[in-house]
């Protein structure tokens, strides 16, 4: 797709514009509802839609494909990033109504350093194609590791602050409480971070580890800048809604884990084909159509997948403290 730098320009000044509503709306702290979530949930996807089908009816139909590819990829693999997230906030005993503030300026981070992430893969690729192998080796990698992850039965995680963070907490000094929605306050005539701050810093960087597999993944199904820019831009403008709408089903998505593996295996694989084909092997391509089919696919098979075996386990704990509750009368009748 030739994109020139006046669409360029114009993109990024209407998300920045979207952005700055949506800050301009939850400017003032409170707690958000699942219902104002669930609204601004719906109006993110929508206007990713809206985005794509703009690119169809303009006649980029392969543009479009991959848009919408692209987008479902980076939303499924961020839901990922909340499970990360929801431990961040309870690391830091985030207040629930500075929750809403933490994520919008945290994710706005993680678009700026995803954008430069996406402007150094698009440098590479342009001028390395042999990097598909490796982009490629990587996600199927990615992928087993997913599944071992999954697999493994460990115990309660916690945050762990990345190396970054740590320094920063040492150069500036951190204040030992929240004061409201301030970033910085003078603690003995020197300028220290809040918590609040830290937080920030927290959810932006860390989503850069997330990067690590979401823009390799990406760019094997779009090499094109511009789309994988808009599809990462929409996927994460939408998450800090998502968070508060799904954040209690996070639990239930108990195969989530598989799903991702499976969605990062099999771009994976297109990638090493992508590679061999353009190093003069004659293999056959995957589509978009038939990357969009297998993604969506995935998904909706792991969701049912999770609810059925989410259920059955409820009923198998219910029956659990039915049965104890019973022996329980039992003894306390015999004695």
């Amino acid at each position: 797709m030739d994109v020139s730098w006046t669409l360029w320009v114009l993109t990024i000044l209407g998300l920045s514009a979207l952005i700055a509503v949506d800050f301009f709306i939850g400017r003032k702290p409170h707690d958000v509802t699942t219902k104002e979530a669930g609204i601004w949930t719906i109006i993110w996807i929508a206007l990713a839609a809206l985005f794509g089908l703009g690119l169809l009816v303009f006649g980029e139909s392969q543009a479009s494909g991959e848009f919408f590819a692209g987008f479902i990829t980076e939303k499924s693999l961020s839901v990922d990033n909340l499970f990360v997230f929801v431990l961040i906030m309870a690391k830091f005993s985030v207040p629930s109504h500075l929750q809403q503030r933490v994520l919008l300026v945290g994710v706005l981070i993680a678009l700026v350093l995803r954008a430069v992430f996406i402007a150094a893969g698009a440098a590479v690729i342009a001028n390395f194609s042999w990097v598909f192998y490796i982009f490629g080796a990587f996600l199927i990698y990615t992928a087993w590791k997913l599944i071992q992850e999954a697999r493994a039965d460990e115990e309660e995680e916690e945050f762990e602050e990345n190396r970054l963070l740590k320094t920063i907490e040492r150069r500036f000094g951190v204040a030992d409480r929240y004061h409201g929605t301030k970033l910085f306050i003078r603690n003995n005539g020197k300028r220290v971070l809040t918590p609040l701050m830290v937080v920030m810093l927290a959810i932006g960087t860390t989503d850069v580890l997330f990067a690590l597999d979401s823009i390799p993944a990406i760019f094997g199904l779009t090499q094109d800048p511009y789309i994988v820019f808009t599809a990462n831009a929409f996927a994460l403008m939408g998450l800090r809604q998502l968070y508060f709408l799904i954040g209690g089903l996070l639990k239930k998505l108990v195969h989530l884990s598989y799903g991702l593996s499976v969605i990062l295996g099999f771009i994976g694989v297109k990638l090493v084909l992508h590679a061999l084909h353009e190093s003069g092997v004659h293999v056959p391509e995957i589509s978009i159509p038939v990357s969009l089919g297998v993604i969506c696919g995935v998904l909706v098979i792991t969701t049912i997948t999770s609810l059925i075996a989410n259920k059955k386990q409820e009923q198998a704990d219910t029956a659990e403290e039915a049965d104890g509750a019973a022996a329980e009368k039992g003894s306390s009748v015999d004695a």
